[in-house]
């Protein structure tokens, strides 16, 4: 199973991860993110998370690397999707201070 979907649709790019977020599944989801959004510059990153049953520290690091590879090129970041226990993990790293990431339940 693919690990993760890519969608362009106008301004926005939308990740859609499907599989559990841990230091093995992490680094093959943060580089072909990163690819598709350095190579297309959207206004908006959605990190869908809805298809993730499982995360880890891994998971708080893959949004905040986002979040540093985005900020440069003015683009935003959205965390849709969360489970109740991802959400509060989420919410626990104080994730939502940064002012260029929202974080949607």
């Amino acid at each position: 199973m693919k690990e993760i979907k890519i969608k362009r649709e106008n301004k926005e790019l939308r990740a859609e991860l499907l599989c559990e977020i841990d230091h093995h599944t992490a680094k093959t989801v943060r580089e072909e993110i990163d690819r598709e959004m350095l190579s297309s510059v959207p206004e908006r990153l959605i990190l869908d998370f809805s298809g993730v049953t499982f995360m880890d520290s891994s998971g708080i690091g893959l949004i905040l690397g986002r979040v540093a590879k985005a900020e440069p090129y003015g683009i935003f970041i959205e965390v849709v999707g969360l489970s109740p226990s991802l959400l509060k993990l989420v919410r626990m790293s104080g994730i939502e201070k940064i002012r260029s990431i929202k974080i949607k339940d």
